[in-house]
Parts: C-alpha cells; structure tokens; sequence
C-alpha cells in the first residue's frame, strides 16, 4: 500500500453532486456527509476537502490541497498559479459552458462596454471584469456583489457581469447580454509541487484520463449487428461511426459481424436504415467510457 497521499479538493455548492456523479462514472465512490467537509473515497490514496470553487486556486496554489477542481474562471479571477492539467465539460446544469456575461437593463442606451465609462458595475469576479474593461481602455466603478446581482439594476448598479448558463434569470430580471466576458468550463489543476512529484502526477494523469474518457462517452451507444458480406458496403455508408467499425467473420462465411459506436440521438434514425440494408441482429448497448 502506498504512504503517499493526494490531496484533492472537491468544489463545494452547485458543483459538489455534480462532481460526486462524474467520479462515480469514473469508478471511484465519493460519499458527503452534511457534517463534513471531508468526503470519503474509496481509494487509500486520495483524500478529498469541500472548497469552495472561488478558493480552489488559491489552497491549490499555496500548496494546502494537491490538486483540485474548479472552473477557469475562478483560475483567471484570483490568478493562481496552477497547472490546468485537463478541462472537464459539465456542470450543475449541463454540458455546456458557463459564460460570465456583461448585462444591462433592457431599456438601457447602453450598446457595448465603451459605454460604461465612469458607469458603476456589480460583479463577484471585480478583476476579470476590470481586465475586460481595460481592454476597451474603459474606467468603470467595479463594486463586489455579495449577491442577487440580477436585481440591482439600474437602482443599484449600471451594469452587471454575472454568469450564466441558460440565460433564465437574467431574463427574469429584464436584462440584456451586452458582451460575453468569458467562457468557463471546469477544470482539474495542480500545483508546481505535485506535478513535478512523480508519483502525484501519475494519479492525476490516471485520474485525468479516466474522469475524461467518462465525459467523452456521454451521449454514445455501441451497436453490434451481423450482415451478409453482400449488403456489407451498403451498412457501413449508413454507420457515423466514432472510427473505421469493427468487423468480425462469423462462422457462416457469408456473414460478418459489425460493431461500431455512434451518437445516442442517431440511433433511431438509422436503425431502421440498417435493417433495411440487410443488417439483421442490432443490438444496442450502453457505453460508460472512451479512452482515445
């Protein structure tokens, strides 16, 4: 058994489940306790600390935690000084990446940030949005919100950035999306430290590759078939395959088995295709992970 120890951080919040669900795709369990921030792991060689994802960077950085998850964002906000060893493509809503948005009320004259000199803005990421500014040479009073940020407007505020996802709550609050700040998408970091441990970055390399391969099978199904050499040429037009399928002779000489992935969504449309082309035998399967 090992003596060493990786120290992970699990971001804490919207992310926490999201997180725990991602790793048990992965293989591994994550239990919380709601009187702790110490998750449990069923590997001896990782222990787990419930950080916010705000803070992430920084005990990363400062070597309290190994290594940790947290979203680009926070990474460029607090400019910590890690190592984004690979991105990771979900969130507490969905698949798709979290934009930071510059928003105004909808009767606002303003048109693009070059409007905003002087104006005042909230925001929980103030130096994202002072660098964003200062892009188009803009001076603006850029105040931290503590929260409700969809609400101050125009009372309390100008202008907001805030991030979104689908975009409801802004919309709810009569706002409208001036600029996109910046995309973010989750991200496993580490230290200077653990990467140029050997082995810490060999379990992070490992625990990369397999959080990764989960991701990639998200939306994929295996087919397996069995078709006349005949008709052969005919099916595989048909396949979207992820790479050349693979196919099998059968004892029947005449027929090979065919086994390929393709897109969840696909599958009814071309089901019907393939029988029709001669394939007979489709089986659909469920696809946990892909490791390219």
């Amino acid at each position: 058994m090992s003596t060493q120890v990786l120290k992970l951080g699990i971001p804490a919040g919207s992310l926490k489940d999201a997180t725990g669900e991602l790793f048990r795709q992965a293989g591994y369990r994550i239990t919380f306790s709601s009187r702790s921030y110490y998750p449990s792991i069923d590997d001896a060689d990782i222990e787990c600390l419930l950080v916010r994802a705000q803070e992430m960077g920084r005990y990363v950085s400062q070597g309290v935690l190994d290594a940790g998850i947290t979203g680009h964002d926070w990474i460029v906000e607090t400019g910590a000084e890690v190592t984004e060893i690979c991105e990771l493509v979900y969130s507490k809503v969905s698949r798709r990446p979290t934009r930071w948005v510059l928003c105004v009320p909808t009767d606002s004259e303003v048109q693009s940030a070059k409007d905003l000199q002087g104006k005042r803005i909230a925001t929980e990421v103030v130096n994202m949005t002072e660098k964003y500014l200062a892009g188009f040479g803009v001076t603006a009073q850029v105040e931290f919100s503590w929260g409700a940020t969809e609400v101050k407007p125009p009372l309390l505020a100008d202008a907001i950035v805030e991030v979104t996802e689908t975009g409801n709550s802004l919309r709810a609050n009569n706002l409208r999306i001036v600029d996109e700040v910046l995309r973010s998408t989750p991200r496993l970091i580490a230290n200077n430290a653990a990467m140029a441990d050997a082995w810490k970055r060999k379990k992070l390399d490992n625990l990369a590759l397999m959080l990764q391969s989960c991701l990639a099978a998200e939306g994929q199904v295996g087919l397996i078939m069995n078709a006349p050499k005949a008709d052969l040429d005919a099916v595989l037009k048909i396949l979207p395959a992820l790479k050349d399928p693979t196919i099998t002779a059968l004892s029947n000489a005449d027929w090979v088995a065919i086994n390929t992935i393709v897109e969840e969504s696909v599958v009814r449309e071309i089901v019907p295709q393939l029988k029709g082309a001669g394939a007979s035998g489709i089986v659909e399967y469920s696809i946990n992970k892909i490791i390219e």
